[in-house]
């Protein structure tokens, strides 16, 4: 089938209006980033499931691969056409609608396309509680929430994407529909299909809808802000808050203070607490959830925070007395990646270590990457409940931002990861692999995993057309 064929045939599939060769169609082509810009030969939207196994099962007779896409805010190129001019973007957008709210079961089943933040309108309408919650919240879409196994600020109490999920609904490699939406918390019949789509990027299949689960509102949530001595401190108060919020702690952020000094210096109309406690190299943003009452939110609260005081994991904190302060406290949190890109070029790492081990593992690389490249500036951050860092390195100041990462990029890159191995952690936390990192897994990645990997791949996508470049299709082709 020539291409001309094929766009004939899905303008007659999906509607002339919905396959998109003309014009600038960089929302589609261009990464969330803006590091990497392609070219395809169509960007098509489909409005229904039916529509995308239409699609697909053209793209596969035609041998062209595609590229599936939801709100394109990832952050590992693992949605981006390459420069051929031959690949199929196909968009999930269309499909948003909200397809059943199951009360009784504490479910909610939406098509792929629905918004995160729609999805946790709806939900909270209904008097419930949907948590993933992350920056991008306004435009990610829960197909790419699911294709990525998103995490965010609240995985320490609910988990990742992968852990609020209990159906898919999925269009294979080559056509067909497995509906997989049973919204069953137990089924032990045989391989759990769910989970090998979850997290694997739009390399083996296109989710279009899923089952995901709902959780009743908390009575009371309470935030504070608290600066600490040490990363050691840290540590030692995620256990006390382990220890005396049960459950009921649903955040818990660390943020450094160069990080929070950027904050400072770029958005100057935010009041961030400590900001001039020099003692204090690392700020924690705790988040107690309690199904109770205020009253006993904060009385929980206010006792781990006099313990932790009395320990010397605590040099000074604030309680927010309101949603609106605490509002306030989280978006200090939410703005450092801001900060970050007003302070200039930046080189962005993703990484998951033991919680335990983290602060032996920020010790380790810090030393390193200041005897390797004095100067350097490291913007740590993230979810430190659940081990993952947004452990980033700044354009040392004063130097080119274009030319240090020309020059030194590829050598940061190999000094935080390998410190990441030598602590057992992970490259990739939450972000995916895409692109960007694909050709890191060969090197991170024990041999046996891989094999397993490329074998999964090859059975249900022996054409290598879904998503080529990304994961492991880096490694196939070398």
């Amino acid at each position: 089938m020539t291409s001309t064929a094929l766009l004939d045939t899905l303008r007659h599939t999906v509607g002339a209006a919905h396959v998109l060769t003309e014009g600038d169609l960089s929302a589609y082509e261009q990464d969330w980033r803006k590091r990497v810009h392609g070219k395809s030969l169509a960007v098509v939207r489909p409005g229904t499931t039916q529509e995308v196994a239409a699609v697909v099962k053209a793209c596969a007779a035609a041998g062209v691969s595609i590229v599936p896409q939801g709100g394109n805010t990832g952050l590992s190129v693992g949605s981006t056409p390459d420069h051929s001019g031959q690949q199929v973007v196909l968009s999930l957008q269309r499909m948003q609608a909200v397809r059943q709210l199951d009360a009784d079961n504490l479910t909610v089943t939406v098509e792929a396309g629905v918004i995160l933040q729609t999805l946790q309108e709806t939900a909270d309408k209904a008097g419930f509680l949907f948590p993933l919650s992350l920056a991008a919240e306004g435009s990610c879409t829960i197909g790419g929430n699911l294709g990525t196994n998103a995490g965010g600020t609240q995985v320490l109490r609910y988990g990742n994407a992968r852990e609020l999920c209990l159906g898919l609904e999925v269009v294979t490699p080559q056509g067909e529909i497995w509906d997989g939406l049973t919204g069953l918390r137990k089924d032990n019949t045989g391989y759990d299909l769910r989970d090998l789509f979850i997290g694997s990027e739009g390399t083996l299949g296109i989710i279009t809808a899923a089952t995901m689960k709902l959780f009743p509102q908390p009575a009371a949530q309470l935030t504070a802000f608290a600066a600490v001595p040490s990363m050691e401190a840290a540590v030692r108060l995620l256990g006390l808050a382990h220890q005396h919020l049960a459950a009921g702690l649903t955040g818990f952020e660390v943020m450094g203070r160069f990080a929070l000094s950027l904050v400072v210096k770029h958005m100057p109309q935010l009041r961030v607490p400590f900001a001039d406690m020099a003692e204090a190299p690392y700020c924690v943003l705790l988040e107690n959830s309690d199904s109770e009452s205020e009253a006993h939110a904060r009385a929980r609260f206010e006792h781990l925070l006099e313990l932790a005081f009395e320990e010397g994991c605590v040099l000074d904190a604030v309680v927010a007395e309101s949603m609106a302060q605490a509002h306030d406290l989280w978006h200090i949190r939410e703005s450092i990646p801001l900060a970050q890109a007003e302070e200039g070029l930046n080189i962005k790492h993703d990484i998951s270590v033991q919680a335990s081990r983290i602060p032996a593992f920020v010790a380790h690389a810090d030393a390193v990457l200041q005897r390797e490249i004095p100067g350097v500036r490291l913007v740590n951050f993230g979810h430190l409940g659940d081990g993952n860092l947004h452990y980033n390195v700044q354009v040392p100041e004063g130097e080119d931002g274009k030319t240090f990462l020309r020059d030194k990029e590829d050598l940061v890159n190999t000094l935080v990861y390998d410190a990441v191995a030598q602590f057992g952690g992970s490259f990739s936390a939450e972000h995916g692999v895409g692109a960007l990192k694909a050709d890191k897994l060969a090197h991170y990645k024990s041999p046996v995993a891989l094999g397993m990997m490329r074998a999964i791949k090859q059975a249900l996508d022996p054409q290598g057309l879904m998503n080529p470049g990304c994961v492991l299709q880096v490694l196939d082709r070398a």
